[in-house]
């Protein structure tokens, strides 16, 4: 596993996720991003004790993009307290099946996670166990292609709940391009590779040792938006 290492020093370490790799071990027991983040980090110390790194955020298996991990406990309390109080800001972009309602707007939903089946759905406010979803959305492109029409969106997410832009997004009719999960197409003749259209590409927050404000960008990559010419943005 290769991974590009964007920023690091004594509190955190920033990071570009790859496609289809597990932020940290499931029941596949795939190499995960946390413990490979680890490794790296022993062997390039020469640890005899396993460092300590803390997920304090999640991207889906299938989405790549940019991540940060705590290096202290400090540091992972102070970054987990962002996440919570919306401190931390997540953009993402994504190719969409179909046209978005607005060319700009708020998506705000309540969604029940599904532990069988591992999925989240829309449901009606006041169902037991859902919890509010809030995203806002901004249409970059609108294209025609020999796949039907696609959108290419940008998101920033206001709230963080389970498989939330995926479920969002296929309930209001744009599922995210390659999603077979959630009931969207994949790019004819070839699959997806784990991949889908959706690519964490920006991401703020306070440093939690000096105060400073840390901005992180990164462009989409991977086949799932191949089907773009970023140049051109």
């Amino acid at each position: 596993m290769k991974v590009e290492i964007l920023y690091e020093d004594t509190d955190v370490l920033v990071c570009v996720k790859p496609y289809g790799v597990p932020v940290q071990g499931d029941r596949t027991r795939d190499m995960d991003l946390l413990d490979h983040l680890k490794n790296v980090i022993s062997e390039r110390e020469n640890l005899e004790e396993e460092p300590y790194l803390a997920m304090v955020h999640r991207l889906d298996r299938p989405v790549g993009g940019i991540m940060v991990f705590a290096r202290k406990p400090r540091a992972a309390s102070r970054l987990s307290d962002q996440v919570q109080d919306g401190t931390m800001v997540k953009y993402y972009q994504a190719v969409v099946t179909g046209l978005m309602p607005e060319e700009a707007g708020v998506l705000t939903d309540y969604l029940l996670k599904d532990g069988r089946t591992n999925t989240s759905r829309v449901v009606k406010a006041g169902t037991k166990g859902a919890k509010r979803a809030e995203l806002e959305y901004e249409v970059l492109d609108e294209m025609e292609t020999d796949q039907g029409v696609l959108s290419y969106v940008l998101i920033r997410l206001v709230t963080g709940r389970h498989h939330q832009i995926r479920a969002q997004l296929a309930h209001c009719g744009c599922g995210i391009y390659g999603d077979t999960k959630y009931g969207a197409s994949s790019p004819k003749g070839r699959k997806n590779g784990g991949q889908i259209a959706l690519f964490a590409t920006r991401l703020e927050f306070v440093h939690p040792g000096n105060g400073e404000r840390m901005v992180f960008k990164t462009e989409p990559e991977g086949s799932a938006f191949d089907i773009l010419d970023l140049e051109e943005y």
